[in-house]
């Protein structure tokens, strides 16, 4: 998951997550039909400790799109059959935005959208819709020509399209001028950018990009238990954090089941999902008063100092039914972002509109599979020492944030 520098002294880029369904894909290799769950709804527990149905009473994500910069999206599947809208391939590589070359983008669309279909991952954000751009990670770099830009060139395709929210599942150890300026960009048009804070906090926790601009809300990653993740990266730039652990995650490209996996990936798609659940209550609000309702929201523990931020969790842990349900989480100024403190640019979302036509929605081509998933296996809960979380059931969150995770300054927040 390690980047680094390619010939072409462009990035080498990391899915958050690939690793552990990798992993944990060769070890099923032979597994007995009875040790292979129905479908990945069981599999989804943090749906049941956000209070998922009673979210959905109220919000669903209707009226709102999220682009999903990653390895590319299946339409196809059951689970996102009329969710997923034309988008572009900024790769250079064969194939299209609908040709995921590795199952991870598909599932982060799902996680965001899906309907639960066959048995599908049902997504936080049913009723929102996804816009796909597939970019190449390392591997891919390695084995073919590629647009050496195509990261930044995606983020700037979606601050130009009607997409309210961008979702990076991607982690460099590398920071270049090129991607920060398209964020910069994206901020500038009103979007609202998650990144992954990175996986490899057990090897050197290097500051991972683009979480680590303060253009991006950088998104660490929970457990089971409300702790993070001893693999999630930690650090002053932690924005925020979401469920990351034993989640389903289509094994493959081959679609064909799905496995479960750990990342910071799935935590960016589910703080993906929660701030499109917020917009669709409010789509007249900025980008930073969803953002800020967000954070104001998130689950913190009984002995959170007032003003402090956790190197670990940031603001804590995204909760959207307390905001959807309970009111917590005010707008405040439109115009300034709760991060920095500054003054952006940014225009409203826009109103909720009707489901797409036919021509609005990107078709897989003949020949991709569709055949009924099911999840295999899981993985235990990890906890790093020193990081006591929080649980975020519906109703309360409880336990402590130890004091060593916190930060008062936020010194790679400046204007």
């Amino acid at each position: 998951m390690t980047a680094g520098m390619i010939g072409s002294g462009r990035l080498r880029r990391a899915l958050l997550g690939a690793t552990a369904a990798t992993a944990l894909t060769a070890a099923l290799v032979g597994a007995a039909p009875a040790a292979v769950a129905a479908d990945a709804h069981p599999g989804q527990w943090y749906l049941d400790a956000m209070g998922a149905e009673d979210i959905w009473k109220k919000a669903t994500g209707k009226g709102i799109k999220v682009a999903v910069i990653d390895s590319g999206v299946n339409p196809n599947t059951p689970s996102l059959k009329g969710k997923v809208l034309k988008g572009w391939d900024a790769s250079g590589t064969k194939g299209d935005e609908t040709d995921d070359y590795t199952g991870h983008g598909t599932t982060m669309a799902e996680l965001i959208v899906g309907s639960g279909a066959n048995g599908g991952i049902r997504g936080l954000a049913p009723d929102a819709q996804v816009i796909p751009y597939r970019v190449s990670d390392t591997e891919r770099q390695h084995e073919r020509g590629i647009n050496a830009f195509d990261m930044e060139e995606s983020i700037k395709a979606a601050a130009n399209s009607d997409a309210q929210i961008i979702s990076i599942s991607w982690a460099s150890d590398y920071s270049n001028t090129y991607t920060q300026d398209a964020l910069r960009l994206a901020n500038e048009k009103g979007k609202l950018v998650f990144a992954g804070a990175g996986n490899t906090a057990k090897k050197g926790n290097k500051p991972q990009y683009p979480a680590a601009y303060p253009e991006a809300v950088a998104v660490a990653a929970t457990d089971r238990k409300g702790v993070v993740a001893d693999y999630s990266q930690h650090g002053d730039y932690i924005d925020i954090a979401a469920p990351g652990s034993d989640i389903p995650a289509w094994c493959d490209k081959e679609l064909k089941r799905y496995c479960t996996s750990d990342g910071t990936s799935n935590a960016t798609a589910i703080a993906s999902a929660t701030a499109a659940l917020v917009w669709s209550v409010h789509p007249d609000w900025t980008a930073n008063q969803v953002l800020r309702a967000m954070l104001e929201s998130a689950a913190r523990g009984s002995d959170w100092t007032p003003g402090t931020i956790s190197s670990y969790l940031g603001h804590g842990i995204v909760r959207p039914n307390a905001h959807i349900n309970r009111g917590l989480g005010k707008p405040g100024d439109p115009n300034v972002n709760p991060l920095t403190n500054t003054r952006t640019i940014g225009a409203p979302g826009p109103t909720p509109s009707s489901d797409p036509s036919a021509s609005d929605v990107t078709q897989a081509p003949d020949g991709k599979p569709t055949s009924d998933p099911v999840v295999a296996g899981s993985s235990g809960s990890t906890e790093g020492g020193g990081r006591t979380g929080l649980v975020i059931g519906a109703v309360a969150a409880v336990a402590v944030v130890a004091g060593a995770g916190f930060v008062i300054v936020r010194r790679r927040r400046t204007a």
